[in-house]
């Protein structure tokens, strides 16, 4: 009885042994993280070289974990979630390591495989926006229209791209901010839309434009995009051939007023008698 207790024991510390060695073994996502801009997202991790393969689901809020067709049995290190987290909701993400099997043997019993989790992730509120494209055409003196190209994102319905206006619709805004060239203070502008027209510029002058997307009702961490290119006005500049002119009219006036006072000098001497060489 003792000797079957004894190789009952072994037994059980033989199990625990190969088990907790084969976990040590197997790899697991490690650093786990989004990287979302313009919706276009995508989760990266790290691991260990290995021949174990990953497969990610998702989660949106307290709902149930759904595969990612896109990210089953795969090798690579990232998944792109595009078109999975595509709703104003925060998402969870497990990535699930697995042997390398065919996909027909494929099987649920996975519990003794390590799996990773992401942070919770909201794109509609965390996704980075790029800087946008933007024209400044002038009206009049004072005035500019400032056309912004609404920048496309990474979801696709069907065949069209979507673009941010598509999806935030009117919590999209601009922020247009211009400062007169050579001047240090600058102006802010929110504009609904993707026109905007500023007035009461001083005429003549040169004004320097930049656009960013701005969402208010985001945490305001992320409320603002990146900025645009700057875009300048061309102000009234001296042109050259009137400067060149009127050098050469000062000029012509300042050689005609040294020799007007020479030739007065020369005619001064002549006339003055005591400047006369006739002896007494």
């Amino acid at each position: 009885m003792a000797s079957l207790k004894t190789v009952l024991y072994l037994g059980v510390c033989l199990s625990a042994w190969i088990i907790t060695y084969a976990d040590e073994k197997v790899p697991k996502a490690e650093n786990v993280r989004w990287v979302s801009v313009d919706f276009k997202t995508v989760l990266h991790w790290t691991t260990d070289p290995s021949d174990y393969k990953y497969t990610v689901h998702y989660a949106s809020n307290e709902g149930e974990w759904r595969e990612t067709l896109n990210c089953i049995q795969m090798s690579l290190t990232e998944c792109d979630l595009s078109s999975d987290v595509k709703m104003n909701s925060t998402y969870n993400v497990k990535i699930q390591t697995e042997p390398a099997i065919e996909y027909d043997d494929y099987s649920d019993d996975l519990e003794e495989y390590p799996r990773s989790y992401s942070p919770p992730f909201n794109p509609f509120r965390e996704t980075n926006i790029s800087a946008v494209k933007f024209t400044v055409a002038v009206v009049d003196e004072s005035r500019v229209n400032v056309t912004i190209t609404d920048p496309l994102s990474g979801i696709h319905e069907g065949k069209k791209q979507l673009s941010l206006r598509d999806i935030l619709k009117s919590e999209l805004k601009y922020k247009i901010s211009y400062y007169k060239f050579g001047s240090t203070g600058k102006r802010d502008f929110i504009s609904n839309s993707s026109t905007a027209e500023v007035s009461q510029l001083d005429a003549g002058q040169s004004y320097c434009f930049m656009v960013a997307a701005f969402i208010p009702t985001r945490p305001k961490i992320t409320q603002q995009g990146a900025w645009s290119a700057q875009w300048c006005t061309p102000g009234d500049e001296p042109n050259l051939g009137a400067w060149v002119g009127a050098v050469v009219i000062l000029l012509t006036v300042l050689v005609i007023i040294i020799l007007v006072t020479v030739l007065c000098c020369k005619c001064c001497r002549q006339k003055d008698p005591s400047q006369s060489s006739t002896p007494v």
